[in-house]
This record gives structure tokens, sequence and C-alpha cells, in this order.
């Protein structure tokens, strides 16, 4: 508590709320970008199964997801606007001097936001208006346009935590400014595909959450089994992947960022033979209270030998480096990070290990309970992961280059509480609306199925893109199918 007195006395006033309304905004959005980077793929992957296999489940599937994935849209669309705005309002210095040089990964952000919009406005469009396999092509670019996104604001970010690509003048400003180098950062690639992975699998985890949900309340029907199985499958694949991934991430931080891979690991000294701490406190002396210390892993991870040498928090000065208290919480993320991961690669197998027993889901609560939590644990991981990615790089804005302090506004500082204020109070009703909405959904889609399941009829065609309105209106004797003669619009009976 002391550090932290020492630290908020000897930066501006207005520091602590600019930082904290950015936290609060980041932390709220990034719940968020899982679903608007992969639930895409995973919807025009279960659309491609409907056409592939004539099956009209996996098409109602794939109806309603894209409903969910536009209102999500609509959601991210003001969530992701405040955040940019924040840029501009709360860190004008960072902005105004080194713009010019990461500023391009914004610039793509916001084009891959803008043809995402339009393409998410045609495949809801097309639903009943295109021939089905036209409609599935014109939904191929949506993940593409998603990635795209990710890749702008993962260039920024990574050339935050290894800047490049521009010289300093005498005034220190950047000149000479390298668009490629400053784009491909050292750790672009590490971080890029360890974000992507992560939100796909997250996705998935809480898309066949949904439906593990309602397979527990006892709606074991072929929907809820389909639901389940396409989302969870993708995560599943993906999690000894996201294992590698996250491993080349924490060995390319370890080279290109000492100081950070320090806090992670709470590393006091410089050492070889440094052992691993699970979990435990650094204090502000150096020592570590509580935690799990497993001898001369941390070297054995970072180098694989223990004679790896490790750079300690000590080896840059106090100023330059995270306080103990925030070396403690990265390290904290760090850990809750990796064991959820895990844990999850364990469920991975537990379902591959069941379905090369039962070549079926098996009837097993214990794994759909647990696959039920899969999706809030990945949540959980995503918020960790951030955290660690900014809290380790203090109290650098731009790594080694600028302070937050030297970045942020000159606002009065109850000015930022008020706007703060202001900030939870939107985002509030804005999640509100978004939960309201997907409830709503919901309810109507389950009335629809239950209304289809006492008429002894199952039409996916029956309901609109954003959920049915009222009872479908009986066909006249002798009358034309809709959508045409032998199938529909949306796909092919």
């Amino acid at each position: 508590m002391l550090s932290i007195a020492v630290h908020l006395a000897n930066t501006p006033p207005q520091l602590l709320p600019a930082r904290e309304q950015m936290a609060f905004t980041l932390a709220m959005h990034i719940l968020l970008v899982p679903f608007g980077v992969a639930l895409p793929f995973i919807t025009v992957l279960m659309h491609y199964r409907a056409l592939r296999r004539n099956d009209p489940v996996a098409l109602l599937l794939a109806r309603r997801w894209s409903a969910v994935m536009a209102v999500q849209f609509a959601i991210g669309v003001v969530t992701g606007t405040v955040l940019s705005l924040e840029f501009g309002l709360l860190w004008p210095g960072m902005m105004g001097r080194w713009g010019d040089v990461f500023g391009l990964g914004f610039g793509v952000e916001a084009w891959a936001f803008f043809l995402e919009a339009v393409l998410i406005a045609v495949y809801l469009y097309g639903w009943r208006r295109l021939k089905p396999w036209t409609h599935w092509w014109l939904a191929v670019p949506l993940p593409l346009t998603a990635m795209l996104g990710a890749f702008g604001i993962v260039a920024a970010n990574s050339w935050m935590n290894t800047p490049q690509g521009f010289d300093l003048d005498s005034q220190g400003n950047p000149v000479n400014v390298n668009v490629r180098q400053a784009v491909f950062t050292p750790m672009f690639g590490p971080e890029y595909w360890h974000f992507v992975v992560a939100m796909f699998m997250t996705a998935g985890y809480v898309v066949a959450g949904v439906y593990a949900v309602g397979w527990l309340r006892g709606r074991r029907d072929r929907y809820h089994k389909l639901g389940f199985t396409v989302p969870f499958t993708v995560a599943a694949i993906l999690t000894p992947v996201q294992a590698f991934l996250g491993d080349s991430a924490a060995r390319a931080v370890f080279h290109k960022q000492p100081t950070k891979f320090a806090a992670m690991e709470i590393v006091w000294k410089t050492d070889t033979h440094v052992p691993e701490y699970v979990f435990g406190r650094l204090n502000g002396n150096g020592t570590i209270s509580g935690g799990i210390k497993i001898p001369q892993l941390d070297s054995m991870l970072a180098g694989f030998k223990p004679s790896t040498q490790v750079t300690g928090l000590t080896a840059v000065s106090a100023a330059d480096r995270p306080t103990p208290t925030q070396a403690t919480i990265v390290h904290w993320t760090f850990d809750i990070m990796a064991t959820i991961g895990s844990v999850l690669i364990l469920l991975a197998l537990w379902y591959a290990w069941l379905w090369w027993r039962h070549r079926d889901l098996p009837l097993n609560r214990w794994f759909f309970s647990c696959a039920a939590l899969a999706g809030a644990a990945c949540l959980v991981t995503v918020e960790c992961g951030w955290i660690t990615t900014e809290v380790g790089r203090q109290p650098w804005i731009v790594y080694n280059n600028m302070r937050v302090s030297q970045a942020v506004t000159s606002t009065h500082a109850s000015g930022i509480w008020t706007m703060f204020g202001i900030v939870i109070v939107v985002y509030v009703a804005v999640f509100a609306a978004f939960l309201a909405v997907v409830l709503k959904m919901r309810t109507r889609w389950r009335m629809a199925d239950e209304g289809a399941a006492m008429r002894g009829a199952f039409d996916p065609e029956a309901d609109t893109p954003y959920g049915p309105r009222g009872e479908p209106v009986p066909e006249e004797a002798g009358a034309a199918p809709r959508g045409g003669s032998g199938t529909t619009s949306g796909g092919a009976r």
C-alpha cells in the first residue's frame, strides 16, 4: 500500500481517473470481442453444414446465430467508439506524438469495421432472398474482415509493446517512419495469433455452453446437440494449439520485454536457476509471500535449461518498472490464465476420449456441467490476458519511449471522474439492453420451437432472422411452397 501511495503522489492527479476509465471501458468491450471476431466463422461453418447436408436444424441455428451476431455488432459499435474517442481525449500526449507512427493499425481496424457492417447487413438481408450457395459465399468474407479488425488493433498494441519503425529527431519526435516495420513488430506475430485463437476458443465455448445448459435442463433434442457439438469441437481443437501459442508469446516477452517478463514471474533479481512461483505475492523488499515454489522451473520455461538467465525487476530503476503491487497483479492474472488454459486442455482431451469411445455425445452430466462453465472461464482468461499485457508494461505507454504520465490529458481530474461516471451509466444501459434483446429472442425462438413441436412440423424458414413475430400463416391447399419449388430460399430442404 505504501508503494501505491508513493507512486500516486509522483503522478498527475488526472492520471488515476484516466486509467480507471480506460481500464473499465476496455474490460467491458473485450467481453464482446470474441463474438465479433469468431462468431461469424462459427455461423458460416454451421451454414455450410446446413447446405452441404441439407440439414434444416443446422440452417435454423445459423439463422439464429446470425441474428445474435448482428445485435452483438451493434453493441460493439457503441463500446468500440467510446474506446476510440478515449485514446484522443485521455491520452493526447501519445496520439499527438506517436499517432503518425502506429495509427495505421487503427485505420485498418476502422476499415475492417466498416466492411464487416456491410457484410453483416448483406448476410441478414440475404435470408429468403438469395440462392442458398450464393448467400453462403457472400458470407465467407465475414470471418476474414473480423480477423482483419483484430489485425489492426493488435498491430497498434504490439507496437506499443515493442515500438520500432522510426527515428527520433533532436526534440525526441519520431521521423523517417517505416510503416511496414511499425506494423510488423517483434511482438506482432506471437500476440496476434495468441489473441485470435483465444477469441475463437472463447466464442466456441460460450456458444456451446448455452446449449450445454439446455442439455442439463432436459432439452436433449438434435437442435441442442448440434448447437453444442459444432462450436465446442472448434474450441476443443484449438485448445491445445493455444497452449503452444501462449508459450511462444510468453517466450517472446522474455526476449523482447524482459522487465514485463520479470513482473509476470515476480523475479526480483537477475539470476540463473530461477524458481517458478505459482501465485504468491511480491513484497517491496523483493521477498515473495505465499504461492507454490517449483525450483529452477522458470529458467527452464524461458530457455529450456536451468542455466538460463532471467532478468529481474531490479535490473532497471524503480521508476522504470512495475511496482511490487503491479507485478503481483500481473503475476496473478498470468497464472490464472495459464491455470484455466491447462484445465481446458483436460476438458478437450476428455471430449476427444468420450467421442472416440462412443462416436456421440455422452450422457454425462459432469462433462456438460464443465462444458457449461468453460465459456465463463474463457472470458476470465481474456480479461486476464489484457491485464497482463497492459499492466505489465507499466510505467510505459510506449515501451521505453513514453510514460503513461507523459501521455495523459491535462483536463482536471474532477472532469474525468464525472465523465467516468457517465460512461459507467451508458455501459450499464447498453449491456442491459443487449441482454434484454438476446433473452427476448431466446424466448421467441423457444416458443416457436414448442409451437412447431405441437403441430408436428419443423420449418426453419417459418421465422424471421430476428426470431418469430407470430404464428406462421398456414399454406393454402395447392399453393406453391415458399421460396420456390422444392427448396427454401435460405437453403435446400
